[in-house]
C-alpha cells in the first residue's frame, strides 16, 4: 500500500487551520448505547484531539513539589486546558508509570511519577491515555498494575498495558456523539526489560499478526473508526524511517482508519492515505506528535502539537469521512513566573500579544517562534498552506 503524498489526489478537500476550538464536551461511554443517536439527524460529528508524549522527568516533579507527598502540576496545562477539555475526546501518550512513593519517584531512564501528575492530566481534560510505550514496565508488573489502578480510579480510559489476557483481548470502544471509535495501541519495545514469565499480555508489542487480528475484531464489532497508536521510530529524527513506514503500511492493509505515532520526541510529518477494508475512504497518519510535556529543552524536542480530527457520519448516504483536520503548535516554557518555578505548555502562533505571557524572556520568545515555524513546516510539508488563526 503506497501512502499518498499529493494532497490533490485526495477525494475531498481537507484544510488544516489553527482554531480556537470552541466546542461542547460530552460524556464518553466505554460501550456503545443502542439509542445514542436520533436517526432523524442525518449528520453527526465527533471531534478528537491528539497530543504527543506526556513525560515526567525528575526536574518536573521537583518544580511541582509542594509539601511532603503533594505535587501541583496543574499550571503545566493551564494555557492549553481550554483546547483539551472542550474536545469530544482527547488522547495522549502517558510515558511514565505510577508505581508509588515507596518505589521512589524518578525520571530517565526508569520513570516513576507522583500520582498528582495523572490528576493534573485528568483535570486538563484528557479522556484517554495510551500506555503502550518503551517505559511502560519501567517498574515491573507492580508498576503496570498500580498505574492502571490509578487511571481506573480517576475514570481515565486507557489501553496498551493490561491486567490479564482477557483484559488485553477486550477492544476499547467508545461512543462519541453516536460515532463508535475503537482504540488500539502497540509499542516497538520495552527498552530491554523482559516481559514477566507467563504475562506476555501485560503490554502490546508491535506484532503484525496480532494487529491484524485486533483490527478484524474491532471491525466485527461494527465500529465506525479504528484508531491505531504506534510507539515507534528513531528518537529525535524529524522524518519517519523505513520501519515506521512498514508498520504503517501493514496497519493500512489490515484496515486502520487513523494512525497516530509517538516515541521520536519531535514532531514528524502527517499524511493521508487510501484505506483498505476500512470505513473512511481517506485515512490520516501522524507519524509523531512530539513532546507535549517533558524536560527535553533542545530545539524540536521542546515543541509539540495538538491535532484535531473531525469525523462525520452521514446516515442518508451511509458514509463516514474526515471532515477536517486541524493543528495547534505548542511549546514548553520552563522558568520563573509570579507563582514560582513552573513548566507551562503554551499554544503557539506566528503572532501573539507579548503581554499575554509577560514572564517570557527575549530568548524564550525566539525559541517559541522557532518552534512555531518548525512545526508549521513539518505539518504542512505535504499539504496546502493552512490559514492560521490565533488562539
Amino acid at each position: 500500500m503506497i501512502i499518498m503524498n499529493n494532497f490533490l489526489q485526495i477525494f475531498f478537500f481537507i484544510t488544516f487551520s489553527i482554531l480556537s476550538f470552541y466546542y461542547l464536551s460530552i460524556s464518553i461511554d466505554f460501550l456503545p448505547k443502542e439509542n445514542a443517536v436520533d436517526k432523524r439527524d442525518s449528520l453527526i460529528t465527533a471531534e478528537i484531539n491528539f497530543v504527543g508524549d506526556l513525560m515526567c522527568h525528575s526536574v518536573q516533579f521537583n518544580y511541582a513539589h509542594v509539601i511532603d507527598d503533594s505535587f501541583d502540576f496543574n499550571g503545566v496545562f493551564s494555557e492549553v486546558k481550554k483546547y483539551l477539555s472542550d474536545a469530544d475526546f482527547t488522547i495522549g501518550n502517558f510515558e511514565t508509570v505510577l508505581a508509588g512513593k515507596k518505589k521512589g519517584y524518578s525520571g530517565y531512564p526508569f520513570f516513576n511519577a507522583p500520582d498528582d501528575f495523572l490528576l493534573a492530566i485528568k483535570e486538563a481534560g484528557f479522556d484517554f491515555l495510551v500506555n503502550a510505550n518503551n517505559h511502560a514496565i519501567d517498574k515491573g508488573v507492580k508498576g503496570v498494575e498500580r498505574t492502571i489502578k490509578k487511571m481506573d480510579e480517576l475514570g481515565i480510559n486507557h489501553t496498551g498495558t493490561y491486567l490479564s489476557q482477557h483484559d488485553r483481548d477486550s477492544i476499547r470502544i467508545f461512543n462519541i456523539n453516536g460515532i463508535h471509535l475503537a482504540v488500539l495501541a502497540y509499542s516497538y519495545s520495552t527498552n530491554g526489560v523482559p516481559l514477566p514469565k507467563g504475562k506476555n499480555y501485560i503490554i502490546n508489542l508491535i506484532d503484525y499478526d496480532l494487529i491484524e487480528k485486533d483490527i478484524a475484531k474491532a471491525r466485527n464489532k461494527r465500529v465506525d473508526i479504528v484508531l491505531v497508536y504506534f510507539h515507534f521510530g528513531e528518537e529525535y529524527q524529524r522524518e519517519p524511517n523505513g520501519y515506521q513506514k512498514e508498520v504503517i503500511n501493514n496497519a493500512i492493509e489490515a484496515g486502520a482508519d487513523i494512525i497516530i505515532g509517538s516515541h521520536p520526541h519531535v514532531v514528524q510529518s502527517v499524511d493521508y492515505f487510501k484505506t483498505n477494508k476500512a470505513n473512511l475512504d481517506t485515512g490520516f497518519i501522524a507519524y509523531s506528535l512530539g513532546n507535549f510535556i517533558s524536560n527535553q529543552r533542545w530545539r524540536y524536542s521542546d515543541a509539540g502539537v495538538i491535532i484535531k480530527v473531525k469525523v462525520s457520519k452521514n446516515f442518508l448516504t451511509d458514509s463516514v469521512y474526515l471532515s477536517s483536520v486541524e493543528y495547534l503548535p505548542t511549546w514548553v516554557f520552563k522558568g520563573k513566573t509570579k507563582k514560582g518555578r513552573e513548566y507551562i505548555i503554551l499554544p503557539v502562533t506566528n503572532s501573539y500579544d507579548d503581554s499575554i505571557y509577560s514572564y517570557l524572556s527575549e530568548s524564550d520568545k525566539e525559541k517559541m517562534h522557532q518552534a512555531f515555524e518548525d512545526t508549521k513546516f513539518i505539518i504542512t510539508k505535504f499539504n496546502s498552506k493552512p490559514d492560521l488563526i490565533s488562539p
